[in-house]
């Protein structure tokens, strides 16, 4: 573990930070604690996940539209302030490696990627597969950089990683993840995807308009619509679509 707990700072919100008071579930945030390796926040669109996830990434020194910590471009500061207001505790020996991968801006990360490769060191490519990320289709190129770029010993901040994957390329991520694991690698993921939520001891905070609650994988709307409709699809059609 290489932070052990995401805190609130007692100072008022900024006049153009006001907004993040208005969802519920950053409204609450007090302590939350990470106490396994592989953490992951779940909740609606627009519950504040993502917007926790950033911050966290930000606190800890990544690039707000992703990569290492050592990233330095810009190509629009859409980022909110949060990481102004929250505290990162961290255990005295530091992360080795680390990444922040957001589907949101990977555009923008691998074309960042690209410049570095052409200004810098062609061979920089080669830690990334080998050829520029740009050059492959979005979830092949979205697993390439995990399975190559990721050298453990690290902390890995995943925002909804499962946007650009199959199935089987979510199910070669989890494999990937629980490799990583075992490397001593930290891992705090923003996701809707029941597959990825499915991996063994993992911590699952649900952010909802009541703040922010740990639950159970077979607690979460996530497998229980994704269960009952693989059980029975016509009949949820049919209540759906009649």
């Amino acid at each position: 573990m290489y932070v052990r707990e995401i805190y609130r700072n007692d100072v008022p919100l900024e006049a153009e930070d006001a907004y993040l008071s208005r969802i519920p579930a950053i409204a609450a945030l007090q302590t939350l604690r990470l106490e396994s390796p592989v953490t992951f926040l779940i909740g609606e669109n627009g519950a504040g996940k993502s917007t926790l996830l950033e911050a966290a990434a930000v606190a800890f020194g990544f690039n707000p539209e992703g990569g290492t910590r050592n990233f330095n471009f810009s190509t629009q500061n859409t980022h909110s302030g949060l990481h102004r207001y929250i505290t990162l505790v961290k255990e005295p020996r530091r992360a080795r490696d680390g990444f922040f991968l957001r589907a949101e801006s990977f555009y923008n990360a691998a074309s960042y990627i690209d410049e570095l490769a052409r200004e810098d060191d062609p061979s920089y490519l080669d830690q990334y597969g080998g050829r520029s990320l740009h050059a492959q289709s979005h979830g092949e190129s979205f697993l390439s950089l995990v399975m190559n770029r990721f050298g453990g010993h690290g902390f890995y901040v995943l925002d909804e990683p499962e946007a650009a994957l199959s199935p089987s390329r979510q199910l070669a991520l989890l494999c990937r993840i629980h490799d990583l694991v075992q490397e001593d690698s930290q891992f705090l993921i923003a996701t809707h995807s029941p597959i990825l939520m499915a991996y063994p001891d993992a911590e699952l905070y649900l952010l909802n308009e009541k703040g922010i609650q740990k639950t159970a994988y077979k607690e979460t709307e996530h497998y229980q619509i994704t269960r009952s409709f693989l059980e029975n699809p016509q009949r949820m059609l049919e209540i759906m679509l009649t």
